[in-house]
């Protein structure tokens, strides 16, 4: 095996650390958060580090690079209107939801620098992903700061669930794989997964 100590790591070229250290904990989920300006400018935004946290409340967290280096538009949308979206990518625009990841000004939405439609259901006010298999309509709860490296959690409730008919299984269970949802590995490597199986609540061996 090839082994990097610590010392290592911190000497490392720029692009080849981002590249290992993103990928070294496995896959992650794959989602675009929408938001709208106070102005009313529809943002869409790639990530790959939303997180569940827990059911009762249905609470869902994603992290934030420091805003002090880039603005952050999704992070001051959500901060000034309390409300957000979180929905699935799904194979066929993978292309267009990682281009999202470019920095653009506050004043362009990304749904016009790609082909990637925004969606209104029941007159939310900001903007969901047409023909995504699971759309999240998310409340703001509290934001938590990383002391380490100066990122930032954001903590959301879950206030409306919109799934695609054929991943709901009788037990409540979402088999991903029924609406082409891919993963992402490191910062630009999406994967489409099948599922191989599923095990159940495990008890102990009495």
């Amino acid at each position: 095996m090839i082994h990097y100590s610590e010392e290592d790591i911190d000497k490392l070229n720029k692009v080849f650390r981002i590249n290992l250290i993103n990928s070294c904990s496995g896959y992650k989920s794959a989602n675009l958060i929408g938001t709208k300006s106070k102005s009313g400018i529809a943002n869409v935004a790639v990530f790959s580090s939303i997180v569940h946290l827990g059911s009762n409340p249905p609470l869902l967290g994603f992290f934030l690079r420091p805003s002090e280096i880039f603005p952050r538009n999704t992070y001051t949308n959500i901060k000034e209107t309390g409300i957000y979206t979180i929905n699935s990518i799904y194979k066929e625009i993978i292309n267009d939801a990682h281009h999202t990841s470019a920095k653009y000004d506050k004043s362009i939405s990304e749904f016009s620098m790609t082909d990637i439609n925004e969606e209104y259901i029941d007159d939310t006010s900001p903007p969901f992903v047409e023909n995504s298999p699971i759309k999240i309509e998310m409340k703001f709860e509290e934001e938590i700061k990383i002391k380490a490296n100066k990122c930032k959690l954001i903590v959301g409730k879950i206030v409306n669930l919109h799934i695609e008919k054929k991943l709901l299984e009788k037990d409540g269970f979402l088999s991903l794989y029924k609406g082409k949802i891919p993963t992402i590995s490191g910062c630009d490597g999406y994967s489409l997964p099948e599922i191989y199986d599923r095990k159940g609540y495990q008890k102990t061996k009495d």
